[in-house]
């Protein structure tokens, strides 16, 4: 007979420890949030340098708490990044809300599996509501649309664009495979996010398939060029199927004109997919709704929560005109999760609407946010985030060393530094172009203020995108006289001879 196992209290903590390792873990937190407005946005070192403070091999018995507080304590002070800085103006990462944080560890402590309802009811309703409230602010039908949280924006759009191939390619493709009907082309503007092409590539189409359509003066898509392209396409045989907008570029804020691109998707018939992973929450704002008109007509919406809702990562989010079309494409069956749901009255599966099986309960980060700040505040500050771009924009105006590269959009303001006394002429723009380069190279390693880049056309600009609710206009100004500061002193080091006076 096998001999009865003893048990194993290790991993078991009870209910004191568990709660006295939490209460060092938020002491550490709230150390950090008193501190952060002091901080540098990152502490610049390489990756060997950080490599070398948080490698460590991992003990055969268990670490003293104390070395293991002390070690959490240099990683956060010493070789972290700091997204929730309010100087931290780069790339498209929303602060993490504070409700949000402390939900994530209650979601995380309760451990459900929001991919099966029996494994997490309250989590699968929970975001069943949320995303029902998310459709209901972007204007899509009561009653059909759905969708889900994912991991983000790139999850969020091939989620859709799987939906939109399955629905629109006019063949079976879950059980025929790409290849038994014509080519499917995908249709994005020059400006679309690339997590659109990888798309592409991962639905079985090839980087070949996607056409990229050129942008006006504003960077908004053609869309006279858009409606040539689907003709031509069709013409040759290959078979439209879907059109992939921005609502809110990443590199100028540009919003597409959702109308007129609603309007030629209804005549080719292709599915019309909104990529608003940015720029998505303006649309639930008062003031700037206007830019956003024709997003209700949109059947698919991808959006990001843990950008411009300010929400800790990861969690992006894609909500469908018709929720059916998401089950349609992702569901599939097992003898092994066979439920008896008249009998018990279980929900629904998210398991059966995405890619993934295993779902973390990413939607109570979310909800509690909005719960405990409500939603006109939150309306608020995205709109006061966007007036603090344009205001920045005005600054950059006033100032002979600075240009403004193109007009404010949505939160975004992207300009350059143009030290006086630059004569014009070609080797101008080159110059112009190497030394921006450099000085957001040194504006990020100097630590102060950061901030990221675009590229409009063939010029390099410097570019400030503010999803924080941290950010005020005194960190805007700051901005400008540490991009000046440190400006100044690389174009005394940099002009060539024959740039200067």
């Amino acid at each position: 007979m096998t001999e009865r196992p003893s048990p194993l209290p290790d991993l078991a903590w009870d209910a004191d420890r568990a709660g006295r390792f939490g209460e060092r873990t938020v002491e550490l937190w709230r150390e950090w949030l008193a501190r952060l407005p002091g901080l540098p946005v990152w502490h610049a070192g390489t990756a060997a340098q950080v490599r070398k403070a948080v490698a460590l091999d991992v003990p055969a018995a268990p670490m003293a708490e104390d070395e293991l507080f002390a070690y959490l304590r240099d990683m956060v002070f010493e070789s972290s990044f700091y997204p929730g800085h309010p100087r931290f103006l780069a790339y498209v990462s929303g602060a993490g809300t504070i409700p949000g944080a402390a939900a994530d560890l209650l979601a995380a402590g309760l451990n459900m599996n929001a991919g099966a309802w029996i494994l997490a009811p309250s989590a699968t309703e929970i975001e069943q509501q949320l995303i029902g409230f998310f459709a209901a602010q972007f204007g899509l039908p009561a009653g059909t649309a759905g969708g889900l949280l994912t991991s983000g924006g790139a999850m969020a759009t091939f989620a859709a664009l799987k939906a939109a191939r399955d629905d629109r390619a006019g063949w079976n493709v879950r059980e025929d495979g790409v290849a038994a009907g014509a080519p499917l082309v995908l249709y994005l503007s020059e400006e679309t996010h690339v997590v659109s092409v990888r798309a592409a590539d991962m639905l079985g189409l090839g980087r070949r398939s996607v056409r990229r359509i050129a942008v006006d003066e504003e960077y908004r898509i053609g869309v006279d060029l858009l409606r040539d392209a689907i003709r031509a396409d069709r013409a040759a045989g290959r078979r439209p199927f879907a059109v992939a907008v921005s609502a809110g570029t990443v590199a100028t804020g540009a919003v597409d004109p959702l109308n007129d691109v609603a309007d030629v998707c209804a005549d080719e018939h292709v599915w019309m997919h909104v990529d608003g992973a940015y720029g998505g929450p303006a649309a639930f704002t008062e003031d700037l709704r206007p830019l956003f008109d024709g997003i209700e007509r949109a059947d698919s919406i991808a959006f990001d929560p843990h950008k411009w809702l300010y929400t800790p990562h990861s969690g992006g989010c894609v909500v469908v005109r018709d929720a059916r079309l998401l089950r349609d494409a992702f569901s599939v069956t097992a003898g092994y999760v066979k439920q008896d749901r008249e009998s018990t009255g279980r929900g629904e599966d998210f398991g059966q609407m995405g890619p993934q099986f295993s779902r973390g309960f990413q939607a109570l980060k979310v909800w509690v946010s909005l719960l405990a700040h409500g939603w006109d505040p939150y309306r608020a500050r995205i709109s006061h985030d966007a007036a603090l771009a344009r205001y920045l924009g005005e600054r950059v105006t006033e100032r002979l060393e600075f240009e403004l590269a193109c007009p404010v959009g949505l939160s975004i303001c992207c300009f350059r530094f143009v030290p006086p006394g630059l004569p014009a002429g070609s080797d101008r723009d080159a110059y112009l172009d190497k030394l921006n380069e450099r000085l957001m190279t040194e504006v990020q390693q100097d630590g102060r203020v950061f901030y990221s880049n675009a590229i409009l056309g063939d010029r390099y600009v410097l570019r400030v995108c503010i999803v924080n609710f941290r950010t005020e206009a005194d960190d805007l100004d700051a901005v400008l006289e540490v991009t000046a500061e440190i400006g100044t002193r690389l174009d005394a080091e940099m002009r060539p001879a024959e740039l200067r006076g």
